[in-house]
């Protein structure tokens, strides 16, 4: 039947064009807005089905329900008719994929990239659910991942209202078993949570490159979810961090007490993971580059400073263009006296953030007076980590001194670099601090400055929250580099190291 109606014009204003998609209930074709001469897709409901009253009204519900919904990751429904006693419903056409078949293209996603798609999915649920819809069958097939990378929820095919009663009533189970919640699963009463725990889903699925359980039927799978929990994720993938793993246990817990209450708690999370996951994959693509763009002013203060100055470089590059543009429109329209020039002002130095190893920083502490020369290593990469709110402490002195020439952090950037700026983060302003760098790996036991030893690059008597420390190598590559405290801050015990960032020349 859906290959015969290709060609055909629902209504004289929708021609069908292309079939993109089908289900037991509808058939989805890609078409052309006659009228406003555009690419749209239609959903139109199968003719032998069209005859049964409740899936009629079902069909036309979702036509209801995600009228009512306005997000830019929701697909939008644009019109919604019948002809010829067929239903349909007209949406935005979006260009691309779906996530599963990106999830079968790539395999598992980078984690970053699976983080800001849970983001932007548990904002258009956040969306359905303010509205009281609920979606009822979230799963990588109904997301559409758009030319430009951004996440779309679609195919609210078997969403109704909280407040609607009878025609999908509990005790059915709807909805695809792969990410089927328990309660769901169970026949039992469906809420917004519900939806969380297939996101939940959907998230380790991105993450693994499959779904947690496997069974000879559908209801066999739907029993796994109801009775087993999902298989720890850092066991499947050890890169992921303990706070990912976290959001995902509660996401998919089976009792709905114990999983998130609602997106928003949800969402504050990932944002939290977005930036955690970001600063320790050492790079991003385009679609995070959006999403971080998109996180709250207090979030966005925990995204690795590297990534924030890419962004806002990027933003820059923009505005710079314009402006050159605008410029060269300028002078286009005057005529300039003689072989006169404007003088040509030279490019200023363009600095890049380095992003060493998680385990490259190490505590340092030669001179200790009794015999114990560490200086709480487990806590070293936390001044590389890229998140301004953890720190490396240094041990406390109680008398208010150090009682020796210095302590500090070295960090490893092997091979080598030659660094031009060093910027230190910290909650204890007012300490003293030197920069010193060396080619070899130094001895834990003697600082041993000189020709082959430490090599010193800067000196500051009184250290702010953010200082930046110029730093003059000049062809040289230095491999270590030692933020060395020499003095305490006035009326403190200790040295707070929030972060330590290493810029350099490209």
């Amino acid at each position: 039947m859906s290959h015969t109606l290709l060609g055909t014009t629902l209504n004289g204003r929708y021609r069908l064009e292309a079939r993109i998609g089908a289900g037991g209930m509808s058939t989805v074709y890609r078409a052309l807005d006659e009228t406003l001469q555009r690419q749209v897709a239609i959903k139109l409901m199968n003719r032998e089905i069209a005859s049964d009253s409740d899936q009629l009204e079902r069909f036309r519900r979702e036509a209801r329900a995600v009228a009512q919904l306005s997000h830019p990751h929701i697909v939008g429904v644009i019109d919604a008719g019948e002809d010829d006693g067929r239903a349909y419903i007209v949406f935005e056409y979006v260009e691309g994929e779906t996530l599963k078949d990106r999830i079968r293209r790539v395999g598992r996603l980078p984690i970053p990239e699976a983080v800001a798609y849970s983001i932007e999915i548990a904002r258009a649920l956040g969306a359905a659910h303010a509205r009281h819809i609920v979606h009822r069958d979230v799963k990588p097939q109904n997301v559409l991942i758009d030319e430009e990378g951004r996440a779309k929820v679609t195919d609210f095919g078997i969403a109704r209202t909280l407040d609607e009663e009878g025609l999908t009533a509990d005790g059915r189970v709807l909805g695809t078993t792969d990410y089927v919640s328990p309660e769901q699963a169970l026949g039992q009463p469906v809420t917004g949570q519900s939806d969380l725990y297939s996101l939940g889903i959907v998230m380790y699925e991105m993450l693994t490159g499959d779904v947690p359980f496997k069974g000879e039927s559908q209801v066999a799978v739907a029993m796994r979810h109801v009775r087993e929990e999902v298989p720890d994720i850092q066991s499947k993938r050890p890169e992921v961090s303990s706070a990912l793993a976290a959001v995902l246990e509660t996401a998919t817990a089976k009792r709905v007490e114990r999983r998130y209450a609602d997106d928003a708690e949800l969402i504050a999370d990932l944002e939290d993971v977005l930036a955690i996951e970001t600063a320790r994959a050492g790079s991003v693509g385009g679609q995070v580059t959006t999403v971080l763009e998109t996180l709250p002013s207090g979030k966005r203060r925990r995204v690795p400073f590297w990534v924030r100055h890419r962004i806002q470089a990027v933003g820059m590059a923009i505005v710079v263009a314009l402006v050159v543009a605008g410029i060269a429109g300028w002078t286009a329209t005057r005529t300039h006296r003689g072989s006169e020039r404007l003088p040509q002002a030279a490019p200023a130095p363009r600095l890049v953030q380095i992003q060493p190893c998680s385990g490259c920083a190490h505590d340092y502490n030669p001179d200790a007076i009794d015999g114990d020369k560490t200086q709480n290593p487990s806590q070293a990469g936390l001044a590389i980590d890229g998140d301004v709110n953890t720190a490396w402490q240094t041990q406390q002195y109680f008398d208010g001194t150090l009682g020796k020439p210095g302590v500090g952090l070295y960090v490893d950037t092997a091979p080598g670099i030659a660094a031009r700026e060093v910027v230190l983060y910290t909650a204890t302003p007012g300490w003293a601090v030197q920069i010193w760098a060396r080619k070899t790996a130094p001895n834990r036991n003697i600082f041993d400055a000189g020709p082959n030893g430490w090599i010193q690059l800067a000196t500051v008597a009184n250290v702010g929250g953010k200082q930046t420390i110029p730093v003059n190598t000049g062809a040289t590559r230095y491999r270590y580099y030692l933020v060395w405290i020499t003095q305490l801050p006035p009326n403190q015990q200790s040295v707070s190291i929030n972060e330590i960032a290493l810029y350099k020349q490209t």
